[in-house]
């Protein structure tokens, strides 16, 4: 078992009805790999964040999606109020959380439009692995996941390469935004 990332939205509800998670439903078209997942969280370590490079050789402000991994989730929040050591404490890891949530609210369309730029420049770069290797923590890694971008590899979510993660995650906005939603967060599990 891994650290998967999923997207949610201000619509969950809405979003997922008892057959989209079925062997060949929506979740196929949807879903981001666990690739996808180590990408995002690698600016918590010490090296260079192969987002970074993207972000470099495309233009492309990438911040929106860093933003995304800010949303509080409930259980995180509930933990750390139930560590806090007073009612001040409390209060303000409330007030920050509300400041969060804000922060992102009718981010949907901001997010929509990064992934649309992303998918639009990256498919415009021939040798993108290539570029990528020369900095790149895991070259094995590297070579399959920047590799063919303008071609789905993988099954929706198994062995994805990046352009089919930025692929799926385009539909899932549109779908979510076709749907009422506003406000798109990461969440981790």
């Amino acid at each position: 078992m891994g650290l998967d990332i999923h997207v949610n939205t201000d619509k969950d509800e809405e979003l997922f009805p008892s057959d989209y998670f079925r062997e060949g439903g929506l979740s196929d078209q949807h879903s981001l790999s666990r690739t996808f997942c180590n990408f995002m969280a690698a600016r918590q370590i010490d090296h260079k964040p192969d987002f970074e490079s993207i972000r470099e050789i495309t233009g492309v402000d990438i911040s929106p999606l860093y933003q995304m991994e800010d949303f509080p989730v409930e259980e995180e929040l509930d933990y750390r109020l139930s560590t806090a050591e007073s009612e001040a404490e409390r209060q303000a890891l409330i007030a920050e959380a509300q400041l969060k949530k804000q922060a992102l609210e009718g981010n949907i369309d901001k997010v929509l439009g990064t992934i649309e730029a992303l998918i639009s420049r990256l498919g415009a770069v021939d040798n993108l692995k290539d570029i990528l290797l020369k900095e790149a923590m895991d070259p094995e890694t590297v070579s399959y996941y920047f590799s063919d971008f303008n071609q789905d590899k993988g099954k929706g979510y198994i062995d994805n390469n990046f352009g089919h993660d930025l692929r799926n995650f385009k539909r899932f906005l549109n779908y979510a935004k076709e749907r009422g939603a506003k406000t798109v967060w990461f969440w981790y599990g």
